[in-house]
C-alpha cells in the first residue's frame, strides 16, 4: 500500500509533488505511517501546507549530522513487518487445516482478527500521546507482540498441544496478543522516527528517512510473504506441514525487532519526546459538549457545534466542522476494504483449488498474496510518471474524489473477475454423490478379460486386466442396496482361476463412492467392496490426495507398510483387514513417486516395483497388485478418482492487478485528499478514522460470511461486486455535495480562485457537482 509523502516544490512552482519512491507501502495495515507525520512538531512545513523554501534559511543553519538512531528504527520496522506479514500469509490455512475450522469460519476469524488490528491503533495512539510517549509505548507493547507470536508458535507444535480444544484456545489468545501488539505500535513507529530529526533544518533528511522506512516495509512484506509458505509446506514437522516453524521464524524476527529497538536506546541515540496530550479527546469532548448543550439550550445557532463555544476555542470548533464534512465521505469507504482484505482469505482459498505447477516448481496458494505488493512497487511510479499525466491531458480523473470513485468501481470489477474465474473452477470440482445415489468403480484384478452386466446398465461392458470402469451416479432405491453383478470370463485363459459364479452380490450405500475389485480367493472369483470407500473431494490445501489399494499374497506381512518415495516420502500401512483392502487417504506432494514393497521382516525392499505421478488437486488410488497367473511380478497401477486442478494459479493475476490499481486510485488518493483537506490539528483524528474504515470493512466480511447467503463461492463474489458498485453510487451522491477547502480551512469559490496567483490546485472544484 502506497502512502503519499507530500512536500512543496520551490517558490517558483508553488504546487505539490509526490516523492513516489519515498512513500512505497505494500498493504493497508500501515497507512497510519503517513498520518503519524502529523505528530511531528509544527515547526516543519513539510506536511503542514505552508510555503516551503530551500534558500537562505537552510543555508544559514548549522549543518546537522544524520541521526544514527533512525537505522535502529528502520531495522525494527523491517523485522516487525516480516513477522506480521509472514504470520498473516499462512493464517487462514492454519485456521482451516490445523484448528479444523470450516472455510467460512476460518474466513470469519481471519477478518475479526484483522478488524482488531485496526481498532487497536486508536488505543495505541491515545496511550502514546497522553500517557507513555512513543518510545515507551513501542517498547511495552512490543513485549506483548513478542509474547503473542511465541504463544501462536507454541500452539502449532503437536506434542505441546495434543488436544484440539486447548490448541484452539491458545492460538486465539496468541492472535489477540498479536492484534494488540501490531495495532498498539502501528501509529508510533514512523512518528518516533520523525522525532529524531531537527526541523526545519533536516526536512530533506526526513524525506529520505521515510523513503528508506517504507522500502523496509515493502522488503519485509515481500520476503516474508514468499518465504513463510515455503517453510510451511516444504519442511515437514511431526509428519505434517511445519506451521510451528512458519510461525516460529516470524516470532524470532519480532524478538529481533525488539532487541534492535532496545539497542538504540541503550546506546543513548534516541531523542524521546514526552506525551503532550491527544487531540482525539478534545474532538470527542467538543462534540459531546455541543450535543448536550444543544439539548438544553433554546438559543438557535448557525451550526450545532457552535453550542460548544462556551468551553472550547473557536479554532477547534471550526476544525471539527471541517473534520465532520470529510468524515461524511468516509461512510461508504469500509466496503472497499471488505473486498480488498479478502486477498488473504477467500482469494487464498480460491488458489487452493487451482494448479501451481511451473516446470519443476510449484506455486503455493498462500504465496499468491505476494502479487499485490509486487504490483504496488511496479505500478506506483508508472501511475505517477505516466498514467496520471496522460489522463490529465485528456481531463480525465484529475480530481481526488473522481479517482476514489474509479478505484472503488475497479475493486468491484476485480470481484467480477474472481467470480467468473470461480465459475470456471466449478467445472473442475467433483460431482457430489447425492441421496439415493451411489458411485461405483469396478477394477478387474483377474489376469484375463471379464464382461460385466449390471441391472441398471442397458449394455454390458468388458474390462481388461487392471482396467477400471467408473459409474459416477447410479440411482438406488434406498439408503442401502444389494447389487447383483453378472460376470463372464474364459477360465481357460485366466491363470489359476478355475471356478466362478455367474452372479455375484455386494452391498452398496447411498452417497458413497465404492471401489469394487474383481479378484479371486485362491482359484475362485469373488467381488471385494474395498473398505474404506473412495473419497472424491479434493484436498483443501490444493495438494494431491492419495491412498493405496492392494491385492497381495499371504506371504506379505500385515501391519507392515509400502513406501512411496520421491523428493518426499510417505508410508501406507497394510491393515489387519486382509491382503485385499485399501488404506485411508493422505495429502502428498505433487511429484513422481517410486514404490517399494515391505520385506518379510517388515523392512523395505531396495528396488522399486514401479512409479507414478500425481498432480495438484487430483484424488488418486494406486493399486499394488500381485498377479493371479502364477508369475512373481508385482505391479503398480494409478487410478484417477477426481481430476487434478486444470486452471492455473496465474489466472489469478488479472484480479490481483485490478485490485492493486483500485488500491492505488482509491486508498492513496483518499489519503492525499483527506490529508490536504483536513485542518492541521485534525490530521491525527483522520488517521484514526481511516483505520476504523478498514476495521469496519473486515466486519462487513464477517457479517456476509456468517450469513452464508450462497453455497456457491462464485455467487458470493458477484454479491460483493454488486454491493461495491452500489456503494460507489452512494459515495458519488455524497461527493457531489462536497466543497473543497483551501489549506487555511476556508471554502474555495470561483471568485477567490480567479484572484489567486500561481499554480492552482486542480483538486479544487468551481462547482459543487464537479467532484
Amino acid at each position: 500500500m502506497h502512502k503519499p509523502l507530500l512536500s512543496h516544490e520551490d517558490e517558483q512552482d508553488g504546487g505539490y509533488k509526490r516523492y513516489p519512491f519515498a512513500a512505497l507501502e505494500d498493504y493497508t495495515e500501515d497507512e497510519d505511517e503517513l498520518w503519524s507525520l502529523s505528530s511531528i512538531p509544527e515547526s516543519t512545513n513539510l506536511l503542514a501546507g505552508g510555503e516551503k523554501t530551500y534558500d537562505d534559511v537552510e543555508a544559514k543553519q548549522k549543518k546537522l549530522a544524520y541521526p544514527k538512531s533512525v537505522f535502529f528504527i528502520i531495522g525494527n520496522e523491517f523485522c516487525e513487518r516480516f513477522s506480521y506479514y509472514g504470520m498473516k500469509a499462512i493464517l487462514t490455512l492454519y485456521l482451516k487445516f490445523q484448528l479444523m475450522f470450516s472455510e467460512d469460519d476460518s474466513t470469519i476469524i481471519y477478518h475479526v482478527w484483522a478488524m482488531l488490528c485496526y481498532f487497536t491503533p486508536v488505543i495505541g495512539a491515545i496511550i502514546a500521546d497522553t500517557f507513555l510517549g512513543r518510545f515507551r509505548t513501542i517498547f511495552y507493547i512490543s513485549i506483548i507482540y513478542v509474547i503473542g507470536n511465541g504463544v501462536l508458535s507454541l500452539s502449532a507444535i503437536p506434542p505441546i498441544m495434543p488436544d484440539l480444544s486447548t490448541k484452539i484456545a491458545v492460538s486465539l489468545i496468541g492472535l489477540l496478543l498479536i492484534a494488540l501488539g501490531t495495532g498498539g505500535i502501528k501509529p508510533c513507529v514512523s512518528a518516533f522516527g520523525g522525532d529524531q530529526f531537527v526541523l526545519p533544518q533536516q526536512e530533506r533528511q526526513l524525506a529520505q528517512f521515510f523513503s528508506i522506512f517504507y522500502f523496509s516495509i515493502n522488503a519485509g512484506s515481500l520476503i516474508s510473504t514468499f518465504v513463510t509458505p515455503v517453510l510451511r509446506d516444504d519442511i515437514k514437522c511431526f509428519n505434517d506441514d511445519c506451521y510451528s516453524l512458519a510461525f516460529g521464524v516470524p516470532a524470532v524476527l519480532m524478538l529481533v525487532a525488539l532487541i534492535i529497538f532496545v539497542i538504540g536506546y541503550l546506546m543513548g541515540l534516541y531523542k524521546i519526546i514526552p506525551p503532550e496530550g491527544s487531540v482525539l479527546t478534545n474532538v470527542f469532548g467538543a462534540i459531546w459538549h455541543a450535543l448536550r448543550s444543544k439539548s438544553k439550550s433554546k438559543e438557535k445557532k448557525e451550526h450545532w457545534l457552535d453550542y460548544a463555544s462556551d468551553k472550547y476555542e473557536p479554532k477547534l470548533i471550526n476544525d471539527v466542522k471541517i473534520l465532520l464534512k470529510i468524515l461524511v465521505l468516509y461512510i461508504p469507504l469500509p466496503f472497499f476494504w471488505a473486498l480488498f482484505d479478502q486477498q488473504g482469505s477467500r482469494w487464498t482459498f480460491q488458489a487452493t483449488r487451482m494448479s501451481g505447477d511451473i516446470g519443476g516448481w510449484t506455486i503455493k496458494p498462500d504465496q499468491m498474496q505476494v502479487i499485490n505488493p509486487f504490483f504496488i512497487l511496479m505500478l506506483i511510479p508508472i501511475f505517477d510518471s505516466f498514467v496520471y499525466p496522460l489522463l490529465a491531458k485528456c481531463n480525465i480523473l484529475t480530481k481526488p474524489l473522481t479517482r476514489i470513485f474509479a478505484g472503488g468501481v475497479l475493486a468491484g470489477v476485480a470481484f467480477l473477475i474472481s467470480g467468473f474465474l470461480e465459475l470456471k473452477l466449478e467445472t473442475t470440482y467433483p460431482v457430489p454423490v447425492k441421496s439415493l445415489e451411489t458411485r461405483l468403480s469396478f477394477i478387474n484384478g483377474l489376469p484375463c478379460d471379464v464382461t460385466l452386466n449390471l441391472p441398471f446398465e442397458e449394455e454390458q461392458f468388458a474390462l481388461k486386466h487392471l482396467e477400471e470402469k467408473v459409474l459416477k451416479s447410479v440411482a438406488i432405491d434406498g439408503a442401502e442396496h444389494d447389487l447383483n453383478v453378472t460376470i463372464d470370463l474364459d477360465t481357460s485363459n485366466c491363470g489359476d482361476i478355475k471356478y466362478f459364479d455367474n452372479i455375484l452380490q455386494t452391498k452398496v450405500f447411498e452417497k458413497t463412492a465404492h471401489v469394487i475389485m474383481i479378484t479371486a480367493d485362491t482359484n475362485v472369483v469373488k467381488l471385494v467392496n474395498v473398505d474404506p470407500a473412495d473419497e472424491i473431494e479434493k484436498s483443501n490445501q490444493g495438494l494431491p490426495r492419495l491412498r493405496m489399494l492392494y491385492n497381495l499374497e499371504q506371504d506379505v506381512p500385515l501391519n507392515s507398510s509400502v513406501l512411496i518415495k520421491g523428493k518426499t516420502a510417505f508410508r501406507f500401512s497394510l491393515s489387519d483387514k486382509g491382503h485385499i483392502a485399501g488404506t485411508e487417504f493422505m495429502d502428498v506432494e505433487p511429484e513422481t513417486f517410486e514404490v517399494f514393497l515391505p520385506t518379510e521382516d517388515s523392512g523395505t525392499e531396495s528396488s522399486s516395483i514401479g512409479s507414478f505421478s500425481v498432480k495438484m488437486g487430483g484424488v488418486y488410488d494406486f493399486m499394488v497388485h500381485k498377479p493371479l497367473d502364477g508369475s512373481n511380478v508385482t505391479s503398480v497401477t494409478l487410478y484417477e478418482v477426481t481430476p487434478a486442478n486444470t486452471v492455473h494459479m496465474l489466472w489469478l493475476i488479472p484480479q490481483y492487478f485490478v485490485i492493486t490499481v483500485s488500491e492505488i486510485m482509491f486508498s492513496i488518493t483518499g489519503l492525499e485528499f483527506s490529508f490536504m483537506q483536513a485542518p492541521s490539528s485534525m490530521k491525527s483524528v483522520l488517521q484514526a478514522a481511516w483505520l476504523l474504515t478498514v476495521a469496519f470493512g473486515n466486519l462487513i466480511v464477517v457479517i456476509i460470511a456468517e450469513a452464508k447467503f450462497f453455497e456457491r463461492q462464485a455467487l458470493e463474489f458477484f454479491l460483493f461486486a454488486v454491493l461495491m458498485f452500489v456503494d460507489m453510487v452512494a459515495f458519488a451522491a455524497l461527493a457531489v455535495r462536497y466543497k473543497y477547502v483551501d489549506q487555511n480551512g476556508e471554502i474555495e469559490d470561483s471568485k477567490e480562485k480567479q484572484g489567486k496567483s500561481g499554480k492552482e490546485n486542480e483538486a479544487y472544484s468551481d462547482d459543487e457537482t464537479n467532484f
